[in-house]
């Protein structure tokens, strides 16, 4: 006779439970992705250099015209709770402290994938377009490029454009900001 195996799915209320509880602790790093807590990839050294020069750019670039958060949560829906290596969120006066940015609030998401690519891609992408998140980056440190997802349908990015060193790119929600890809690469 087969055993039927049941999973329960988290909610991110109970995910966010979890942690005020002590089960899950700052140190964990894991994120809630459709329902299940998922460990994420160590960062190494080329991993963290991105997200800080990313972080200075982006900061030095936005000003007050967006909030650069790192390495936080964002609540995409009911059970899905990822936390990005950087997102753009538009500006608010309390910086989210009454609540977790969602959707609406997000005007870019920035993953760097050094192992984690295929996640970036095959999880993380459709997460994202699914959820409406109008434009997401894959910093690919392997490849020295920066693929830019936009134009979200149907669970899917349906513009990909590549970039390489030497090019710039504006975020769609933030005209006459251009990035360098090499601001995020480094030289």
């Amino acid at each position: 006779m087969p055993v039927e195996v049941i999973k329960r799915r988290f909610t991110a209320d109970d995910y966010q439970r979890m942690g005020q509880a002590g089960i899950l602790s700052s140190e964990d790093r894991v994120e809630l992705i459709d329902g299940d807590v998922v460990a994420m990839t160590p960062i190494g050294p080329r991993h963290s250099a991105c997200i800080d020069r990313a972080n200075r750019a982006l900061v030095t670039l936005l000003g007050d015209r967006a909030i650069v958060r790192v390495q936080s949560s964002v609540r995409l829906d009911r059970y899905n709770e990822p936390e990005p290596d950087v997102v753009l969120l538009r500006p608010q006066a309390d910086f989210y402290a009454s609540r977790l940015p969602g959707p609406a609030d997000i005007l870019l998401i920035i993953e760097v994938a050094e192992s984690s690519l295929g996640y970036d891609r095959e999880v993380k992408a459709p997460l994202y377009a699914g959820s409406g998140v109008q434009e997401y980056w894959i910093v690919d440190l392997n490849t020295n490029q920066l693929v830019c997802c936009s134009d979200p349908a149907d669970g899917a990015y349906r513009t990909l454009r590549h970039h390489r060193r030497g090019e710039s790119l504006t975020p769609v929600e933030l005209p006459g900001c251009s990035i360098g890809v090499n601001d995020l690469l480094g030289v």
